[in-house]
């Protein structure tokens, strides 16, 4: 996804006024108000499939207005749907209240006057939908104004995790690829929205099955980060690493050795894809730091070893390297 906007390289001093001007005037016209604008952090990253944008943002605790005199400049004809990693947000519109965090997503209307109150740190996924290409997927004056949708079961799930594989893919994908699949989603959204399923009870589980979720989707987009650590993940995702350890209790690996099994999956790929780079340069692009550590940990997952992978390509494929040997 491309960076559109971070406060991370900017003075503490002059993070929320910049944070200001990139929203309301740039972004979406829009007022904002810090809970705590002297220590304000918040980016945007995006990535585009067709008419639909895609949006991972990072905000701090705030509230977000929008009124009749921004709707009145035409900046956004939209709808936007948020899905949570992290955090609590509500979003306040035509006198109804949609509650959002990592099990409940909300939709809700760019046209008409809106509020949204962070509860703390909040990391989420926008999906910026144009309206009337959306409203053509129901039938007539049937599309919500504001819902909310369960993003942990049924076709929620479906939806979020398309969105998810959506932020990891998209920019290796062409834009008329891009655009089917922008096409697609919305198509996702609209069945999701039209076969809800009645609310269902916050039960911990649930959450921590969400939250487990972000924090693989967050630990793919850092796994060529060789210096990755769990208490990093821990960290920026907002939990202890006691939570951590807790959340992948649930799984059939240690937080660790998914981490590990990960980058041996994606080495195993690209070395089978010959693409012409060394199986080294592929270990340490993937966040390996020692050739013989990687070797040991490819041959006892694969039972073969990565040379052997790599061989087994036709021969007009395989390079050679400096000593004569090949890959």
């Amino acid at each position: 996804m491309d960076l559109v906007f971070t406060t991370e390289n900017l003075p503490r001093a002059k993070r929320y006024d910049a944070w200001r001007a990139a929203i309301c005037d740039f972004y979406v016209h829009v007022d904002v108000k810090a809970k705590e604008p002297e220590n304000y952090k918040g980016f945007i990253r995006e990535a585009c499939f067709g008419d639909v944008v895609l949006t991972d943002i990072l905000l701090s605790e705030q509230s977000i207005l929008r009124n009749t005199q921004h709707i009145s400049k035409l900046d956004k004809d939209c709808y936007y749907l948020q899905l949570l990693y992290r955090g609590n947000l509500t979003v306040l519109q035509r006198g109804a209240s949609h509650l959002s965090n990592a099990a409940r997503g909300a939709i809700f209307c760019a046209t008409e006057q809106y509020e949204l109150q962070c509860a703390g740190e909040v990391r989420s996924f926008y999906l910026e939908i144009p309206r009337a290409d959306f409203a053509q997927r129901f039938p007539k004056g049937c599309i919500p104004v504001s819902a909310t949708i369960n993003s942990i079961q049924g076709m929620g799930r479906i939806t979020t995790e398309f969105c998810a594989m959506l932020a990891n893919e998209g920019s290796r994908l062409g834009v008329d690829v891009r655009r089917h699949l922008g096409g697609q989603l919305m198509d996702l959204l609209a069945v999701t929205l039209q076969t809800a399923e009645p609310d269902i009870p916050m039960l911990d589980r649930s959450v921590q099955q969400a939250r487990l979720r972000s924090v693989k989707h967050w630990i793919e987009t850092h796994l060529s980060d060789p210096n990755l650590t769990l208490e990093r993940i821990a960290n920026a995702n907002g939990m202890s690493l006691r939570y951590l350890h807790r959340l992948f209790e649930r799984d059939e690996m240690s937080a660790s050795e998914w981490i590990w099994d990960r980058r041996l999956q994606l080495c195993y790929d690209q070395i089978a894809k010959a693409d012409g780079r060394s199986i080294t340069s592929i270990a340490f692009e993937n966040g390996f730091n020692s050739s013989a550590h990687f070797s040991t940990m490819f041959r006892r997952k694969y039972g073969v070893a990565p040379r052997e992978v790599a061989c087994r390509k036709p021969a007009w494929q395989r390079t050679a390297q400096p000593d004569g040997t090949k890959i």
